[in-house]
């Protein structure tokens, strides 16, 4: 097999963080993980070359949410695969999410989780690849 698939995890929730990191696992991925929008900005801008997913929750409490750690990693890699993790932000999605972007809603079965950000992943297909 070739290269690890490296996703950039974000979840402020740490039961929430570990269940999306074990589905994202499971599911033949390299995950790392950051517990605020901040910590993700910064682990983004150093690795966005090997970076192929980024799965955010919503709400980060202080600091840079979900819709701003998206928005920003799109300007850094235009086609980033997005998935959104969200309890009650569903209805905001349209609004601040970016374009081409997935959301699950919480509580999720790991295959939800899987699926939204496999079926983004080839999507993107080529523009990964390269």
């Amino acid at each position: 097999m070739g290269n690890p698939v490296l996703i950039l995890l974000v979840e402020d929730e740490p039961l929430m963080l570990i269940h999306a990191q074990e589905a994202l696992e499971d599911g033949g991925y390299t995950v790392i993980d950051a517990s605020s929008g901040e910590e993700a900005l910064r682990l983004f801008s150093e690795q966005a070359d090997q970076i192929v997913g980024l799965v955010t929750d919503v709400r980060l409490g202080k600091g840079a949410d979900g819709w701003e750690v998206a928005r920003r990693a799109r300007e850094l890699k235009a086609r980033i695969p997005v998935v959104y993790l969200t309890a009650e932000s569903a209805e905001d999605w349209a609004a601040h999410g970016v374009p081409k972007s997935l959301l699950v809603q919480k509580p999720y079965a790991p295959a939800q989780l899987l699926t939204a950000i496999s079926t983004l992943i080839n999507d993107a297909g080529a523009n990964i690849a390269s």
